[in-house]
Protein backbone atom coordinates (compact mmCIF):
# COMPACT_ATOMS: atom_id res chain seq x y z
CA UNK A 1 0.00 0.00 0.00
CA UNK A 2 1.40 3.47 -1.25
CA UNK A 3 1.04 6.41 0.89
CA UNK A 4 2.47 10.42 0.09
CA UNK A 5 4.27 12.42 3.41
CA UNK A 6 2.12 13.81 6.14
CA UNK A 7 2.70 17.95 6.22
CA UNK A 8 3.04 18.01 9.81
CA UNK A 9 6.12 20.32 10.23
CA UNK A 10 5.87 23.70 11.93
CA UNK A 11 8.00 26.17 11.92
CA UNK A 12 9.12 25.76 15.42
CA UNK A 13 9.03 21.63 14.54
CA UNK A 14 11.58 22.53 11.73
CA UNK A 15 13.43 24.76 14.21
CA UNK A 16 14.51 22.41 16.78
CA UNK A 17 15.68 19.89 13.65
CA UNK A 18 17.84 22.46 12.56
CA UNK A 19 19.09 23.42 16.12
CA UNK A 20 18.70 20.21 17.57
CA UNK A 21 20.68 17.66 15.15
CA UNK A 22 23.71 20.94 15.01
CA UNK A 23 23.88 20.60 18.65
CA UNK A 24 25.92 17.08 19.56
CA UNK A 25 28.79 16.50 21.85
CA UNK A 26 31.42 18.38 19.52
CA UNK A 27 31.11 21.68 20.99
CA UNK A 28 32.02 20.49 24.88
CA UNK A 29 35.30 18.89 22.81
CA UNK A 30 36.71 20.84 19.94
CA UNK A 31 37.80 24.13 21.32
CA UNK A 32 40.67 22.10 23.01
CA UNK A 33 41.91 21.33 19.22
CA UNK A 34 41.12 24.93 18.18
CA UNK A 35 42.95 26.53 21.22
CA UNK A 36 45.91 23.98 20.32
CA UNK A 37 46.11 25.63 16.57
CA UNK A 38 45.17 29.27 17.72
CA UNK A 39 46.61 29.86 21.06
CA UNK A 40 44.53 33.02 22.23
CA UNK A 41 41.09 33.88 23.44
CA UNK A 42 40.54 36.41 20.55
CA UNK A 43 41.37 33.88 18.09
CA UNK A 44 39.59 31.08 19.63
CA UNK A 45 36.18 33.38 19.51
CA UNK A 46 37.20 34.53 15.95
CA UNK A 47 37.13 30.72 14.58
CA UNK A 48 33.76 30.59 16.72
CA UNK A 49 32.42 33.90 14.70
CA UNK A 50 33.94 33.16 11.19
CA UNK A 51 32.03 29.54 11.28
CA UNK A 52 28.97 31.10 12.69
CA UNK A 53 28.74 33.69 9.78
CA UNK A 54 29.35 31.03 7.35
CA UNK A 55 26.89 28.57 8.81
CA UNK A 56 24.15 31.93 8.56
CA UNK A 57 25.42 32.61 4.76
CA UNK A 58 25.05 29.08 4.10
CA UNK A 59 21.48 28.92 5.35
CA UNK A 60 20.20 31.70 3.78
CA UNK A 61 21.70 30.36 0.25
CA UNK A 62 19.90 27.18 1.09
CA UNK A 63 16.56 28.81 2.07
CA UNK A 64 16.43 30.15 -1.25
CA UNK A 65 16.89 26.58 -2.99
CA UNK A 66 14.45 24.71 -0.12
CA UNK A 67 11.74 28.07 -1.37
CA UNK A 68 12.20 26.73 -5.04
CA UNK A 69 11.94 23.00 -4.55
CA UNK A 70 10.58 21.93 -1.70
CA UNK A 71 11.23 18.13 -2.09
CA UNK A 72 11.81 15.11 -0.22
CA UNK A 73 15.85 14.85 -0.45
CA UNK A 74 16.77 18.54 -0.19
CA UNK A 75 20.45 18.88 -1.40
CA UNK A 76 20.40 16.08 -3.42
CA UNK A 77 17.54 17.59 -5.09
CA UNK A 78 19.27 20.57 -5.68
CA UNK A 79 22.52 18.76 -7.09
CA UNK A 80 20.67 16.57 -9.21
CA UNK A 81 18.41 19.48 -10.86
CA UNK A 82 21.47 22.16 -10.85
CA UNK A 83 24.01 19.58 -12.77
CA UNK A 84 23.36 15.89 -13.01
CA UNK A 85 22.30 12.96 -11.19
CA UNK A 86 25.37 11.71 -11.15
CA UNK A 87 26.11 14.54 -9.38
CA UNK A 88 23.17 14.28 -7.04
CA UNK A 89 23.68 10.53 -6.28
CA UNK A 90 27.50 10.93 -5.23
CA UNK A 91 25.88 13.20 -2.90
CA UNK A 92 23.31 10.69 -1.34
CA UNK A 93 26.25 7.90 -1.88
CA UNK A 94 28.47 9.56 0.67
CA UNK A 95 26.17 11.20 2.85
CA UNK A 96 24.42 7.27 3.22
CA UNK A 97 27.97 5.36 3.35
CA UNK A 98 29.62 8.10 5.74
CA UNK A 99 28.80 11.47 6.49
CA UNK A 100 25.09 10.56 7.88
CA UNK A 101 25.51 7.29 8.94
CA UNK A 102 29.10 7.89 10.12
CA UNK A 103 27.58 10.74 12.55
CA UNK A 104 24.96 8.68 14.13
CA UNK A 105 27.85 6.45 14.74
CA UNK A 106 29.94 8.96 16.14
CA UNK A 107 27.11 10.33 18.38
CA UNK A 108 25.50 6.93 19.82
CA UNK A 109 29.11 6.35 21.30
CA UNK A 110 29.42 9.57 22.47
CA UNK A 111 25.85 9.01 24.37
CA UNK A 112 26.84 5.67 25.49
CA UNK A 113 30.37 6.56 26.48
CA UNK A 114 29.06 9.57 28.57
CA UNK A 115 25.88 7.72 29.93
CA UNK A 116 28.77 4.93 31.18
CA UNK A 117 29.78 7.80 33.65
CA UNK A 118 25.97 7.54 35.15
CA UNK A 119 26.12 3.52 34.57
CA UNK A 120 29.79 2.18 35.26
CA UNK A 121 28.64 -1.37 33.87
CA UNK A 122 28.76 0.47 30.26
CA UNK A 123 32.00 0.41 29.67
CA UNK A 124 34.45 0.12 26.45
CA UNK A 125 36.21 -2.32 28.84
CA UNK A 126 33.31 -4.96 29.10
CA UNK A 127 33.34 -6.96 26.68
CA UNK A 128 30.33 -8.95 26.07
CA UNK A 129 31.38 -11.02 23.20
CA UNK A 130 34.48 -11.44 20.99
CA UNK A 131 35.13 -13.22 17.56
CA UNK A 132 38.92 -13.28 16.54
CA UNK A 133 39.33 -9.19 16.43
CA UNK A 134 35.68 -7.96 16.89
CA UNK A 135 34.76 -6.97 20.31
CA UNK A 136 31.62 -6.35 21.46
CA UNK A 137 31.25 -4.30 24.71
CA UNK A 138 28.25 -2.76 26.83
CA UNK A 139 29.10 0.84 25.53
CA UNK A 140 28.82 -0.35 21.59
CA UNK A 141 25.83 -2.19 22.95
CA UNK A 142 23.56 1.15 24.19
CA UNK A 143 24.53 2.48 21.30
CA UNK A 144 23.28 -0.06 18.88
CA UNK A 145 20.19 -0.05 21.24
CA UNK A 146 19.89 3.75 21.23
CA UNK A 147 19.76 3.96 17.03
CA UNK A 148 17.28 1.07 17.05
CA UNK A 149 14.70 2.44 19.13
CA UNK A 150 15.45 6.58 17.66
CA UNK A 151 14.61 4.45 14.29
CA UNK A 152 11.73 2.86 15.66
CA UNK A 153 10.28 5.72 17.14
CA UNK A 154 10.90 7.73 13.85
CA UNK A 155 9.04 4.94 12.10
CA UNK A 156 6.12 5.87 13.93
CA UNK A 157 5.25 8.54 11.91
CA UNK A 158 6.55 12.34 11.68
CA UNK A 159 4.34 13.17 14.69
CA UNK A 160 6.19 10.81 16.96
CA UNK A 161 9.85 11.70 15.67
CA UNK A 162 9.20 15.66 16.24
CA UNK A 163 7.79 15.55 19.60
CA UNK A 164 10.99 13.79 20.68
CA UNK A 165 12.97 16.28 18.85
CA UNK A 166 11.00 19.12 20.35
CA UNK A 167 11.70 18.06 23.92
CA UNK A 168 15.47 17.30 23.93
CA UNK A 169 16.35 20.26 21.68
CA UNK A 170 14.53 22.60 23.90
CA UNK A 171 15.97 20.87 26.58
CA UNK A 172 19.25 21.13 25.62
CA UNK A 173 18.96 24.65 24.54
CA UNK A 174 17.72 25.66 27.78
CA UNK A 175 20.61 23.91 29.67
CA UNK A 176 23.35 25.41 27.68
CA UNK A 177 21.53 28.70 28.56
CA UNK A 178 22.36 27.97 32.33
CA UNK A 179 25.69 26.57 31.47
CA UNK A 180 26.17 30.01 30.22
CA UNK A 181 24.51 31.97 32.81
CA UNK A 182 26.70 29.82 35.55
CA UNK A 183 29.28 29.64 33.98
CA UNK A 184 29.77 33.46 33.21
CA UNK A 185 29.44 34.30 37.14
CA UNK A 186 33.28 32.69 38.02
CA UNK A 187 34.83 34.78 35.10
CA UNK A 188 38.70 35.70 35.73
CA UNK A 189 39.70 38.60 33.75
CA UNK A 190 43.55 37.28 34.05
CA UNK A 191 42.08 34.79 31.20
CA UNK A 192 41.13 37.22 28.55
CA UNK A 193 45.44 38.70 29.08
CA UNK A 194 47.49 38.45 25.51
CA UNK A 195 43.86 38.25 23.55
CA UNK A 196 45.03 38.77 20.01
CA UNK A 197 48.92 36.86 20.46
CA UNK A 198 48.17 33.04 18.96
CA UNK A 199 50.86 30.54 19.72
CA UNK A 200 51.13 26.82 19.65
CA UNK A 201 53.03 24.39 21.71
CA UNK A 202 56.35 23.20 20.42
CA UNK A 203 59.08 21.81 21.90
CA UNK A 204 57.94 22.01 25.28
CA UNK A 205 56.90 26.12 25.30
CA UNK A 206 54.78 28.53 23.23
CA UNK A 207 55.41 29.71 20.30
CA UNK A 208 54.11 32.47 18.89
CA UNK A 209 52.70 32.02 15.24
CA UNK A 210 51.70 35.24 12.95
CA UNK A 211 51.16 36.13 9.42
CA UNK A 212 50.78 32.56 7.08
CA UNK A 213 50.93 30.52 10.33
CA UNK A 214 48.34 32.40 12.03
CA UNK A 215 46.04 32.02 8.60
CA UNK A 216 46.68 28.73 8.22
CA UNK A 217 46.16 27.67 11.85
CA UNK A 218 42.65 29.31 11.48
CA UNK A 219 41.66 27.16 8.50
CA UNK A 220 42.80 23.99 10.36
CA UNK A 221 40.59 24.99 13.58
CA UNK A 222 37.65 25.52 11.71
CA UNK A 223 37.44 22.37 10.48
CA UNK A 224 36.86 21.25 14.06
CA UNK A 225 34.02 24.07 14.74
CA UNK A 226 32.54 23.36 10.83
CA UNK A 227 32.03 19.85 12.21
CA UNK A 228 30.31 20.81 15.22
CA UNK A 229 28.07 23.16 13.84
CA UNK A 230 26.84 20.88 10.73
CA UNK A 231 23.75 18.68 9.92
CA UNK A 232 22.08 22.14 10.31
CA UNK A 233 20.53 21.75 6.52
CA UNK A 234 18.97 18.09 7.43
CA UNK A 235 15.37 19.98 7.84
CA UNK A 236 15.91 20.30 3.45
CA UNK A 237 16.15 16.56 3.58
CA UNK A 238 12.04 16.83 4.68
CA UNK A 239 10.97 19.40 3.08
CA UNK A 240 7.90 16.91 1.84
CA UNK A 241 6.61 17.37 5.49
CA UNK A 242 7.30 20.66 6.21
CA UNK A 243 3.70 23.19 6.50
CA UNK A 244 4.34 25.81 3.83
CA UNK A 245 7.35 24.77 3.07
CA UNK A 246 8.33 27.11 0.73
CA UNK A 247 8.69 29.76 3.43
CA UNK A 248 8.80 27.89 6.57
CA UNK A 249 12.41 26.00 5.83
CA UNK A 250 14.13 29.46 4.97
CA UNK A 251 12.84 30.71 8.49
CA UNK A 252 13.75 28.12 10.31
CA UNK A 253 17.52 27.75 8.75
CA UNK A 254 18.19 31.12 9.56
CA UNK A 255 16.51 31.29 12.77
CA UNK A 256 18.08 27.68 13.77
CA UNK A 257 22.01 28.49 12.70
CA UNK A 258 21.89 32.06 14.44
CA UNK A 259 20.66 30.53 17.85
CA UNK A 260 23.08 27.76 17.86
CA UNK A 261 25.76 29.85 16.34
CA UNK A 262 25.58 32.55 19.30
CA UNK A 263 25.03 29.81 21.83
CA UNK A 264 28.35 28.37 20.71
CA UNK A 265 30.20 31.75 20.68
CA UNK A 266 28.96 32.32 24.46
CA UNK A 267 29.45 28.97 25.37
CA UNK A 268 33.46 29.43 24.33
CA UNK A 269 33.58 32.91 25.87
CA UNK A 270 32.60 30.64 29.10
CA UNK A 271 35.53 28.45 28.87
CA UNK A 272 37.69 31.33 28.25
CA UNK A 273 36.07 33.08 31.38
CA UNK A 274 36.82 30.04 33.35
CA UNK A 275 40.13 28.25 32.10
CA UNK A 276 43.38 29.84 30.58
CA UNK A 277 43.46 29.50 26.78
CA UNK A 278 47.02 28.27 26.79
CA UNK A 279 48.09 24.94 29.20
CA UNK A 280 50.89 22.49 29.36
CA UNK A 281 50.10 18.96 28.19
CA UNK A 282 51.31 17.24 31.81
CA UNK A 283 49.27 19.93 34.07
CA UNK A 284 48.20 18.60 37.33
CA UNK A 285 44.82 20.45 37.36
CA UNK A 286 42.52 22.02 35.18
CA UNK A 287 43.73 25.25 34.90
CA UNK A 288 47.44 24.57 34.79
CA UNK A 289 46.21 22.20 31.71
CA UNK A 290 44.29 24.90 30.30
CA UNK A 291 41.36 24.84 27.36
CA UNK A 292 44.55 23.60 25.25
CA UNK A 293 45.02 20.35 27.44
CA UNK A 294 41.63 19.53 28.73
CA UNK A 295 41.76 15.82 29.71
CA UNK A 296 40.54 13.95 26.75
CA UNK A 297 39.77 17.72 25.12
CA UNK A 298 36.64 17.50 27.27
CA UNK A 299 36.68 21.02 28.06
CA UNK A 300 32.94 21.90 29.14
CA UNK A 301 33.87 18.92 31.65
CA UNK A 302 36.83 20.56 32.77
CA UNK A 303 35.34 24.12 33.42
CA UNK A 304 32.25 22.32 35.59
CA UNK A 305 35.17 20.62 37.89
CA UNK A 306 36.52 23.96 38.46
CA UNK A 307 32.98 25.80 39.35
CA UNK A 308 31.61 21.92 41.00
CA UNK A 309 34.47 20.31 41.69
CA UNK A 310 33.80 16.42 41.71
CA UNK A 311 30.26 16.59 40.36
CA UNK A 312 31.56 17.66 37.61
CA UNK A 313 31.54 14.49 35.54
CA UNK A 314 27.98 13.58 36.67
CA UNK A 315 26.74 17.34 35.53
CA UNK A 316 28.59 17.03 32.11
CA UNK A 317 27.18 13.40 31.30
CA UNK A 318 23.27 14.46 31.84
CA UNK A 319 24.20 17.43 29.81
CA UNK A 320 25.84 15.43 27.19
CA UNK A 321 23.52 12.24 27.38
CA UNK A 322 20.79 14.61 26.45
CA UNK A 323 22.17 16.50 24.08
CA UNK A 324 23.18 13.59 21.85
CA UNK A 325 20.05 11.93 21.85
CA UNK A 326 18.08 15.01 19.94
CA UNK A 327 21.07 15.93 17.86
CA UNK A 328 20.70 11.77 16.98
CA UNK A 329 17.20 11.88 16.48
CA UNK A 330 17.05 14.86 14.06
CA UNK A 331 19.86 13.56 11.95
CA UNK A 332 18.20 10.06 11.99
CA UNK A 333 14.50 11.17 11.06
CA UNK A 334 16.12 13.55 8.14
CA UNK A 335 18.66 11.33 6.73
CA UNK A 336 16.19 8.41 5.54
CA UNK A 337 14.35 11.27 3.43
CA UNK A 338 17.39 11.44 1.18
CA UNK A 339 17.80 7.59 0.58
CA UNK A 340 13.90 7.91 -0.31
CA UNK A 341 14.29 10.07 -2.86
CA UNK A 342 17.32 8.15 -4.46
CA UNK A 343 15.05 4.99 -4.97
CA UNK A 344 12.30 7.17 -6.44
CA UNK A 345 15.58 7.80 -8.99
CA UNK A 346 16.27 4.20 -9.59
CA UNK A 347 19.27 4.86 -7.62
CA UNK A 348 19.04 3.03 -4.38
CA UNK A 349 17.34 0.33 -2.98
CA UNK A 350 13.30 0.08 -4.66
CA UNK A 351 11.50 -0.98 -1.15
CA UNK A 352 13.29 2.34 0.25
CA UNK A 353 11.29 4.59 -2.17
CA UNK A 354 8.03 3.04 0.00
CA UNK A 355 6.16 4.82 3.00
CA UNK A 356 4.59 2.66 5.62
CA UNK A 357 1.10 3.12 6.79
CA UNK A 358 2.37 5.85 9.09
CA UNK A 359 3.55 7.79 6.02
CA UNK A 360 7.17 7.40 7.01
CA UNK A 361 10.15 6.35 5.06
CA UNK A 362 10.44 3.12 7.03
CA UNK A 363 12.67 0.74 4.89
CA UNK A 364 15.29 3.74 3.98
CA UNK A 365 15.07 4.47 8.14
CA UNK A 366 15.94 1.06 8.91
CA UNK A 367 18.71 0.54 6.01
CA UNK A 368 19.85 3.76 7.37
CA UNK A 369 20.23 2.17 11.15
CA UNK A 370 21.78 -1.14 9.60
CA UNK A 371 24.72 0.68 8.52
CA UNK A 372 25.38 3.08 11.49
CA UNK A 373 25.15 -0.13 13.65
CA UNK A 374 28.08 -1.70 11.16
CA UNK A 375 30.06 1.43 11.95
CA UNK A 376 29.59 0.87 15.58
CA UNK A 377 30.97 -2.23 15.48
CA UNK A 378 33.48 -1.92 13.31
CA UNK A 379 35.13 1.38 15.39
CA UNK A 380 35.86 3.41 11.96
CA UNK A 381 32.87 5.93 12.27
CA UNK A 382 35.40 8.52 13.49
CA UNK A 383 38.30 8.15 10.91
CA UNK A 384 35.69 8.14 8.31
CA UNK A 385 34.00 11.19 9.67
CA UNK A 386 37.80 12.80 9.31
CA UNK A 387 37.83 11.40 5.64
CA UNK A 388 35.14 12.61 4.20
CA UNK A 389 35.36 16.85 5.81
CA UNK A 390 36.78 17.96 2.60
CA UNK A 391 34.13 16.05 0.25
CA UNK A 392 31.37 17.46 2.50
CA UNK A 393 32.69 21.30 1.83
CA UNK A 394 33.13 20.14 -1.64
CA UNK A 395 29.13 19.50 -1.62
CA UNK A 396 28.77 22.93 0.43
CA UNK A 397 30.11 24.87 -2.46
CA UNK A 398 28.51 22.92 -4.91
CA UNK A 399 25.22 23.55 -3.13
CA UNK A 400 25.84 26.83 -2.87
CA UNK A 401 26.99 27.58 -6.69
CA UNK A 402 23.61 25.69 -7.70
CA UNK A 403 21.73 29.68 -6.25
CA UNK A 404 24.04 31.03 -9.18
CA UNK A 405 23.25 27.86 -11.67
CA UNK A 406 19.34 28.41 -11.10
CA UNK A 407 19.11 32.38 -11.54
CA UNK A 408 20.79 32.22 -14.42
CA UNK A 409 18.42 28.46 -15.97
CA UNK A 410 15.64 29.71 -14.35
CA UNK A 411 15.42 33.35 -13.25
CA UNK A 412 11.52 32.74 -13.80
CA UNK A 413 11.01 30.65 -11.26
CA UNK A 414 9.03 31.50 -8.00
CA UNK A 415 11.20 32.21 -5.14
CA UNK A 416 9.22 33.26 -2.16
CA UNK A 417 12.28 33.69 -0.31
CA UNK A 418 15.71 34.94 -2.53
CA UNK A 419 19.24 34.96 -1.26
CA UNK A 420 19.52 38.29 0.94
CA UNK A 421 22.59 40.21 0.00
CA UNK A 422 23.00 38.16 -3.56
CA UNK A 423 25.64 37.45 -4.64
CA UNK A 424 27.90 38.82 -1.85
CA UNK A 425 27.05 36.52 1.11
CA UNK A 426 26.98 33.23 -1.22
CA UNK A 427 30.60 34.38 -3.39
CA UNK A 428 32.08 34.98 0.68
CA UNK A 429 30.82 31.56 1.85
CA UNK A 430 32.43 29.48 -1.50
CA UNK A 431 35.59 31.48 -0.67
CA UNK A 432 36.10 31.11 2.98
CA UNK A 433 35.25 27.08 2.18
CA UNK A 434 37.82 26.92 -0.97
CA UNK A 435 40.65 28.39 1.32
CA UNK A 436 39.71 25.67 3.88
CA UNK A 437 39.88 23.13 1.43
CA UNK A 438 43.17 24.22 0.12
CA UNK A 439 44.37 24.30 3.88
CA UNK A 440 43.51 20.41 4.29
CA UNK A 441 44.99 19.69 0.67
CA UNK A 442 48.20 20.99 2.10
CA UNK A 443 48.46 20.32 5.39
CA UNK A 444 45.98 17.40 6.02
CA UNK A 445 46.63 15.36 2.40
CA UNK A 446 46.37 11.86 4.16
CA UNK A 447 42.94 13.03 5.60
CA UNK A 448 42.05 14.36 2.58
CA UNK A 449 42.38 11.65 -0.74
CA UNK A 450 40.57 8.80 1.27
CA UNK A 451 37.79 11.08 1.43
CA UNK A 452 38.07 11.48 -2.30
CA UNK A 453 38.36 7.92 -2.96
CA UNK A 454 35.15 7.51 -1.17
CA UNK A 455 33.54 9.59 -3.21
CA UNK A 456 34.81 8.65 -6.35
CA UNK A 457 33.81 4.24 -5.44
CA UNK A 458 30.27 6.09 -6.13
CA UNK A 459 30.88 6.60 -10.05
CA UNK A 460 30.74 2.79 -11.27
CA UNK A 461 27.83 2.40 -8.79
CA UNK A 462 25.68 4.92 -10.05
CA UNK A 463 25.92 3.49 -13.41
CA UNK A 464 25.12 -0.60 -12.29
CA UNK A 465 22.32 1.02 -10.41
CA UNK A 466 21.23 2.89 -13.18
CA UNK A 467 21.32 -0.61 -15.06
CA UNK A 468 20.21 -2.80 -12.65
CA UNK A 469 16.94 -1.56 -10.93
CA UNK A 470 13.48 -0.49 -12.42
CA UNK A 471 12.10 2.67 -11.78
CA UNK A 472 9.57 2.97 -8.58
CA UNK A 473 6.35 5.14 -9.20
CA UNK A 474 4.18 5.19 -6.38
Amino acid sequence: MLHTFKKSLSLWDSTAIVAGSMIGSGIFIVSADIARQVGSPGWLLMVWVITGIMTVFAAVSYGELASMMPRAGGIYVYLREAYSPLVGFLYGWSLFLVIQTGTIAAVAMAFAKYAGVLFPWISESNILMQAGSLKITSTQLLAVVSILILTYINSRGIEEGKNVQNLFTYAKILILILFIGVGLRYAHSSNFSDFWTASQWKGGQQIEITGLALITAIGMAMVGSLFSSDAWYDITYTSAEVKKPRKTIAQSLILGTTIVSLLYLLINVVYISVLPVKGIPDGTSVVERGIQFASEDRVATAVMFQIFGKSAAIIMAIVVVISTIGCNNGIILSGARVSYAMAQDNLFFKHAAMLNKNKVPSVALYLQAAWSIVLCFTGTYSQLLDYVMFVVIVFYILTIYAVFIFRKKHPEADRPFRTPGYPFLPIVYIILCLFIEVVLLLYKPVSTWPGLIILLSGVPVYYIWRRSLRPVHP
